[in-house]
């Protein structure tokens, strides 16, 4: 049988189903604390506010800046730089709270300016790197962009927030 080039490559083309599977994607809500760029995974996050009144509490780890009401709740307010090691959180009147939650636990977390949610591709996730940085422990992985200005640390935020509760009960 004589076939033509056109339908040999019809042929050898891949079914429309397999070459229109999209690449399997997961959805971070991205903000900035400090000069890092950081992600959760959205379904940790439940609503971003303003910073309102915060309560300090005596004997706390300095990661925890204290307590604030929220919706009929007290959350206790999480400084994500200090956690980290990576610096502190300056509290003023433009920034947000995010609150985050993991099983029944809710927190709120400071961020300096909130970014938004975005898709990022599974395979264009890094692991975290390697070394004696603590912080690397409570990562998902990282992504790098055009320019290493782009690069957001993805933070595994129920490691983060189990870890956080085992700190702030040590004491």
């Amino acid at each position: 049988m004589n076939t033509t080039p056109l339908q040999r490559a019809l042929r050898k083309a891949p079914d429309r189903a397999i070459a229109g599977q999209a690449r399997p994607e997961q959805e971070f809500f991205l903000f900035r604390a400090g000069e890092l760029r950081l992600g959760v995974p959205s379904e940790n996050v439940l609503e971003v506010i303003r910073t309102g009144l915060l309560t300090p509490l005596p004997r706390t780890p300095s990661f925890l800046l204290g307590v604030t009401g929220h919706r009929g709740e007290v959350l206790p307010v999480l400084d994500l730089l200090r956690f980290l090691g990576k610096g502190e959180s300056r509290v003023g009147p433009r920034t947000r709270l995010f609150i985050g939650t993991s099983g029944s636990y809710r927190v709120g977390v400071v961020a300096d300016a909130v970014q938004g949610l975005r898709r990022i591709p599974v395979a264009d996730v890094l692991p975290p790197p390697m070394g004696g940085d603590t912080a690397a422990e409570h990562l998902l992985g990282v992504t790098v962009g055009t320019t290493p200005l782009d690069a957001v640390a993805l933070i595994n935020f129920t490691k983060l927030l189990q870890s956080a509760r085992q700190r702030a009960v040590v004491r």
